[in-house]
């Protein structure tokens, strides 16, 4: 089965980095921004637990209509994951990432005519684009460090990469909770004392106040893209040796590989849980504790640091423990700690909510690096499914603001933990297949 309007991807001639003469310090600089990436798009994907909570005010929106943040971010991620493997396929590592910092460049641009008109469907639309951005970034980046090494220790190096994603994430964090969050909420019996002039400029400011910042974050994804136009990567060359095999191999070709369609289960599930869990993170602190955004922005810078550490903590036991059985041990935490926020909730729950993050920490990576190290030369098509699984945190994190709209958020999460254990179910069937 191929992709609508493309012929089929197998039928494209597969690619591989050629040997880098002298050594492989001569990528050293391409490498350099290949880590980078994991940081550009971990900035994005949190800045919109911030967006979400300065939507919900700046647009009087209810959990649900804030949804809508992630699921066309996520959408975005889904429709354009395969056109981005065709342009890796085709045209290489270089050109799928400098198409990708460039979408990323100018969705950020377009939040500033989206702030000027107060449109909340313009926002939507950037982070669409921002979100095809992404997935160009996310369909090269993560294959590229899986091959560029030893296979066997694939997982542990995607791990490595990935530990700049947190990072990312603990900056976007910080960009929002101190140059878009105001701090300044009002109740609804406040905003009803207003006059309209007086309203109407409150909400204006509350919208206007993400236009800067993501002019900057502009600024710097598009000197990426110069950066990788002007920096040498590894030339790709057809593999000729294998004609015939690149002729036959099909999309359905994948459908036999039951390890790749789990990854691409839990994947979409654990996603969900993530932006989930993280999206409403500051809701959490508002609704069961009565915090205001900053205070619950706080939490979430937490839960960044903890996830950044997990990474660490969990690539390093990767050295002695199997990912599958590791895997399986922080899916069964992630469960637990996710229904104690839903069932405790309270100050208890916050603090178990937080410290889920932790627990989060090597799933997304050592979900995607056991769904494809059995594919050999179906990897990047697979990495690609991988990818649009992503689509899990468009549907889940709806799914959790129309539960919290009618249940109470502490009852939301109760989804998330559900999806924990759909990971647990895959981690569990991988370490059987071992």
């Amino acid at each position: 089965m191929a992709w609508q309007g493309s012929p089929p991807l197998e039928d494209i001639p597969r690619t591989t980095d050629a040997p880098a003469p002298g050594g492989a310090g001569r990528w050293v600089p391409a490498l350099v921004i290949t880590t980078s990436l994991f940081f550009l798009w971990g900035m994005a994907n949190n800045l919109n637990d911030i967006l979400i909570a300065q939507f919900k005010k700046a647009f009087t929106l209810s959990d649900f209509g804030t949804s809508f943040v992630q699921q066309v971010f996520y959408l975005g991620y889904f429709v354009f994951a395969i056109p981005a493997s065709i342009v890796l396929r085709r045209f290489g590592y270089k050109a799928a990432i400098i198409t990708g910092l460039l979408l990323y460049g100018i969705g950020a641009l377009l939040f500033y005519p989206a702030a000027a008109i107060s449109a909340y469907q313009l926002f939507l639309f950037a982070l669409f684009v921002i979100a095809a951005g992404l997935a160009f970034l996310e369909t090269s980046a993560n294959p590229l460090m899986t091959e560029l090494g030893d296979p066997a220790t694939a997982t542990r190096r995607l791990n490595w990469a990935q530990a700049a994603n947190p990072f990312g994430a603990i900056t976007g964090i910080l960009i929002g909770r101190n140059f878009i969050l105001s701090g300044i909420e009002h109740d609804e019996a406040t905003l009803a004392g207003m006059n309209a002039a007086a309203r109407e400029a409150f909400y204006r400011n509350e919208v206007q106040a993400v236009a800067t910042p993501y002019l900057a974050i502009a600024a710097i994804v598009l000197l990426f893209a110069v950066a990788a136009a002007l920096t040498a990567f590894p030339r790709n060359t057809v593999v000729r040796d294998v004609p015939e095999q690149a002729k036959t191999q099909r999309f359905a070709d994948l459908l036999r590989h039951p390890r790749l369609i789990g990854a691409v289960i839990a994947q979409f599930f654990y996603v969900g849980a993530q932006v989930g869990l993280w999206s409403y993170t500051i809701r959490y602190a508002q609704g069961a504790l009565g915090w205001n955004e900053r205070q619950g922005a706080d939490m979430l810078f937490v839960s960044l640091l903890l996830f950044a550490g997990g990474r660490f903590v969990g690539t390093t036991l990767m050295t002695w423990i199997a990912p599958a059985r590791l895997l399986t041990i922080f899916a069964t935490v992630s469960a637990l700690l996710a229904a104690t926020a839903a069932l405790v909730g309270g100050t208890i729950g916050l603090y178990a909510l937080v410290a889920t993050s932790f627990f989060m920490s090597i799933q997304f990576p050592t979900i995607f690096a056991l769904g494809v190290e059995t594919l050999g030369p179906l990897r990047r098509l697979g990495s690609s499914l991988i990818i649009m699984a992503i689509i899990g945190g468009a549907v889940l994190t709806g799914v959790i603001g129309f539960v919290s709209d009618r249940a109470g958020i502490a009852a939301a999460m109760l989804v998330p933990a559900a999806c924990f254990l759909v990971v647990l179910t895959y981690a569990v069937r991988a370490r059987a297949r071992a």
